[in-house]
């Protein structure tokens, strides 16, 4: 038990005793605190690319363009094309695979610049491989994007096993990132959090909504599984996902990382599309200052103010005045003597005020003793 120094008052021969304090139980979670979250899709958008004469239209669904160039893990990414040169009409094909520009991680965040619209690239050539309905090849990508710029540039040279060069496609491309504050309330099994998300660099294209984790049970620290959810864009189309498995990284312990797989990435095309994005949550928020941020810490114990009382006499009564903490019950006993090893309810209340004042009965003996507890 811990209780504040007990102040005092004699009225008409009677002895009063006040005392304030908590009870050692008392606890209260954490209210909301906010992260920093970005979330990136790990398909890239291209534009129609452009040669002399020719076009170059991507797409991973059947019978129209969406312009996504579909990227794996492992740094490649594939697409259908429609290539059109005047010399030799449509040609379809399938980019079997090109190589993104090599890993790098030039802040040092744990991420790849080239899925980072802060950082840039200039010149970067990489290599890869097409097939068509008649012929095959040889393909060579020159990639550019400004820091800062959400697009780039992508020159694809077409080099046919059969048929030779069929000429370089300028191609502008985009990186697909969505940044913003990531509320969130921990608990001791699960963590609620609200993401407000914006694109960098279009600003009116938002995500928003509710997203729920599972702390492990035998790594709750470091290990979240987050629960299937639905987000709201701009103009409220909804986009679901999947549970996926996010970890804390040791060597960047204040961010979080897993992805997110939705149903479909771009509710406006034809077929489901854009699909694998990767969600980064920054968390500085550490309130016990034990390393472990408070997103997948076990909530604090927050105990609530000692109550300060004070006591009046009132016609037939007497008034307790209590200051303390709003919404927390207190608890006051009383006893006829400090030596009993037992002290009576009188009442136990939830302030809604500060102060609030409670009537008592005058004691019927000499001397009367009360406490007050918040929890």
């Amino acid at each position: 038990m811990i209780k504040s120094a007990p102040a005092q008052a004699t009225m008409k021969k009677l002895f009063v005793l006040l005392a304030a304090g908590w009870f050692l139980f008392s606890a209260a979670s954490h209210g909301a605190e906010t992260a920093q979250a970005r979330l990136f899709c790990y398909s890239l958008r291209f534009a129609e690319g452009t040669t002399y004469g020719g076009t170059l239209d991507l797409s991973t669904i059947s019978g129209t363009s969406n312009g996504e160039l579909w990227t794996y893990p492992d740094n490649t990414g594939a697409s259908h094309f429609s290539l059109y040169d005047g010399g030799y009409g449509t040609i379809p094909g399938t980019i079997q695979y090109v190589y993104l520009p090599p890993v790098a991680d030039a802040n040092g965040n744990g991420f790849n610049d080239f899925f980072e619209v802060s950082q840039g690239l200039a010149n970067t050539v990489t290599s890869g491989r097409y097939t068509t309905v008649i012929s095959e090849g040889d393909i060579t990508a020159t990639w550019s994007r400004p820091a800062g710029s959400k697009d780039g540039t992508c020159i694809l040279n077409f080099n046919d096993d059969t048929y030779g060069d069929l000429g370089d496609y300028t191609c502008p491309f985009e990186v697909i990132e969505y940044t913003g504050p990531l509320a969130y309330t921990p608990g001791s099994n699960t963590v609620s959090a609200t993401v407000n998300l914006a694109q960098t660099g279009k600003p009116a294209n938002t995500l928003q909504g509710p997203i729920v984790f599972d702390k492990s049970v035998t790594d709750r620290f470091n290990t979240l599984t987050n629960q299937p959810g639905v987000w709201t864009n701009a103009v409220s189309q909804t986009l679901t996902f999947d549970n996926e498995v996010f970890t804390r990284d040791p060597a960047w312990p204040t961010n979080y990382v897993g992805y997110v797989f939705f149903a479909d990435g771009a509710p406006n095309t034809a077929a489901p599309d854009y699909r694998l994005w990767v969600l980064s949550i920054d968390d500085t928020n550490d309130s016990n200052a034990n390393g472990i941020p408070d997103f997948s810490d076990d909530p604090a114990v927050v105990l609530p103010r000692a109550p300060q009382l004070s006591l009046a006499l009132g016609p037939t009564n007497l008034l307790l005045t209590i200051s303390g903490d709003v919404g927390h019950v207190h608890q006051i006993v009383e006893s006829t003597s400090l030596a009993l090893p037992h002290w009576t309810t009188n009442q136990s209340l939830t302030l809604t005020t500060d102060p609030q004042t409670v009537s008592l009965p005058l004691p019927a003996t000499a001397t009367k003793f009360w406490r007050v507890f918040a929890n």
